[in-house]
């Protein structure tokens, strides 16, 4: 899924940061989610697309970051509520509960949708945990 994301990915002129995994053994999600948070947090990169079986323990590990909103997307209209209402920059699949096509499909719709802003924006500023 990962390498058919990165493909449609590079077809459409996005550049893409791959962060791994590259291969199907079993890895702690950790070590790739908080990669991925870091980058996204820092500006490295403006949105990230993150994979593991269910979604949960790659977004719970992204979510760490003050700066990251992460979304667990399974269809294409929670993609695109995560962008439009709550600036989501982290979009998590969950691989083993969807296709490829789906997959694609949200990922699609992930990057095109623009934050709507407004009563939205005071909402979101809300999020991180303010620490004094």
């Amino acid at each position: 899924m990962k390498l058919s994301i990165v493909r449609y990915l590079k077809e459409k002129g996005i550049k893409v940061k791959d962060l791994g995994t590259d291969s199907e053994e079993s890895v702690d999600y950790p070590d790739f989610g908080h990669s991925l948070a870091s980058d996204v947090e820092s500006g490295a990169c403006q949105l990230g697309i993150s994979l593991c079986g269910s979604g949960n323990g790659i977004n719970m590990t992204a979510n760490k970051h003050q700066g990251i909103r992460g979304a667990l997307c399974w269809t294409g209209e929670i993609a695109r509520l995560a962008r439009s209402h709550n600036d989501a920059n982290i979009c998590s699949l969950p691989a083993r509960f969807i296709d490829i096509s789906l997959a694609l499909e949200i990922v699609n719709i992930f990057l095109e949708t623009e934050f709507e802003g407004g009563r939205h924006n005071q909402r979101k500023e809300k999020i991180p945990v303010n620490r004094q």
